[in-house]
């Protein structure tokens, strides 16, 4: 817990009961009591956002856990997954024209035009 151990955390609430005083320390204590209520809330409805956008039971939280991260299990799997299939090749002494020769267009129907690519 951000590198205080027990003992420490002791002086720190002394020191901070002292400071603040018994007049005030029920007021922040509620109010600290409060915050978390809030953040605790804030959690919670968010988790059931992802669960509601995902459909509940979908989402394996543990596996998402970055504790888990391990670049090189990631690595393995991917080299390891079946690659996805290819387009077929075109048959050997086809050129492109005869490929494009392919597409018939209409009469009168003004050809492809790529505005992208000019």
């Amino acid at each position: 817990m951000l590198g205080i151990n027990g003992g420490e955390l002791i002086i720190l609430l002394l020191v901070i009961a002292l400071v603040v005083g018994p007049e005030r320390l029920p007021t922040y204590a509620e109010q600290l009591a409060r915050w978390v209520r809030q953040a605790r809330d804030l959690a919670r409805d968010a988790r059931g956002r992802v669960d509601e956008e995902l459909g509940a039971g979908d989402v394996d939280w543990e596996a998402l856990d970055p504790r888990r991260y391990d670049p090189r299990r990631i690595v393995r799997d991917a080299l390891l997954e079946d690659p996805a299939p290819r387009a077929p090749a075109r048959a050997p002494g086809a050129t492109v024209a005869a490929s494009a020769a392919a597409t018939v267009l209409a009469p009168g129907a003004p050809a492809p035009f790529d505005d992208e690519a000019t």
